[in-house]
């Protein structure tokens, strides 16, 4: 596996193998033997990764943690050196009905809020949190209505989030919890009828998805393919195909800073720690 850098992705749309395949022969213009492979779900690619079957694999923010966390449980060391700029500073909201009554955040208490799967950093743990750190008690004073539509891809799929939105636009909901950027999306195709919805509070600012590395990759391999990545330019007609698909217009370096909020949550929340230690128990047998 030394001559060859090799990815782990999860298939959470059929795009992924036109992504990968697109870049993959990209890659090999340039010089850069490389090939990938597909996941169904985070958990087992996280596993895989400290197993030693891929060299880097693109993650989502919960996954990033999910590697760092492992990896240090088993003496090792990660490394996030690569994420889109579109994975930088995004915001959760909070929506209500605007003919309702919910002005106020303290309003919610008692009220039922909708929000996507369990393991959506997006659209459950970081809104969710956000809304503990505003003083109301997570399935106290409020009660969760999740929307668990491909557990383990970690929230990719967004159809939860389309499910909290159409729950409180009926009125099973007194809120709901998605993304900033599938509020406009949604908004956009009509989703959300003009006017119906309004944002009752946001999420301080967070990163998304990472490139992750462990300690013993090859590091010429590492080397190429993080300057590959970071020379990609939205101008090459061969390579903006591929960037649009994946959603970004350039790479940037990685950095770790925005990753506290959901840090916090999955503390807060301890939902990590039973797969935590049963990976880890896995990894030593």
């Amino acid at each position: 596996m030394s001559d060859i850098l090799l990815l782990g992705a999860v298939a959470y749309d059929p795009k992924v193998v036109t992504i990968w395949d697109g870049f993959k022969a990209w890659f090999a213009q340039k010089g850069l033997p490389f090939d990938y492979i597909l996941y169904t779900n985070y958990e087992r690619q996280v596993e895989a990764q400290l197993a030693g079957q891929v060299h880097v694999a693109w993650n989502s923010p919960l996954a990033w943690i999910q590697t760092q966390r492992l990896a240090s449980r088993m003496g090792r060391e990660a490394t996030a050196f690569v994420m889109r700029d579109s994975d930088r500073d995004l915001r959760s909201v909070v929506l209500v009905r605007a003919d309702g009554p919910i002005r106020e955040v303290s309003q919610l208490a008692g009220h039922s809020v909708a929000v996507g799967a369990a393991d959506s950093p997006q659209a459950t743990l970081i809104p969710l949190y956000h809304l503990q750190q505003a003083g109301l008690k997570i399935d106290g004073d409020l009660t969760v209505v999740r929307h668990d539509l491909l557990v383990g891809k970690h929230g990719d799929h967004i159809g939860g989030e389309r499910e909290a939105v159409r729950a409180l636009l009926t009125g099973q909901v007194a809120a709901a919890c998605i993304l900033d950027g599938n509020l406009l999306q949604f908004s956009a195709e009509g989703s959300i009828p003009p006017g119906s919805l309004r944002v009752l509070t946001h999420t301080a600012p967070y990163d998304h998805c990472v490139f992750t590395a462990l300690d013993g990759v090859p590091a010429p391999l590492l080397a190429t393919f993080t300057q590959l990545l970071l020379q990609m330019n939205y101008s090459d007609p061969e390579v903006r195909p591929l960037l649009d698909l994946e959603g970004l217009k350039q790479w940037k370096e990685g950095r770790t800073s925005g990753f506290a909020q959901l840090n916090g949550a999955v503390d807060s929340f301890g939902s990590l720690e039973p797969w935590l230690s049963a990976a880890e128990a896995r990894l030593r047998a």
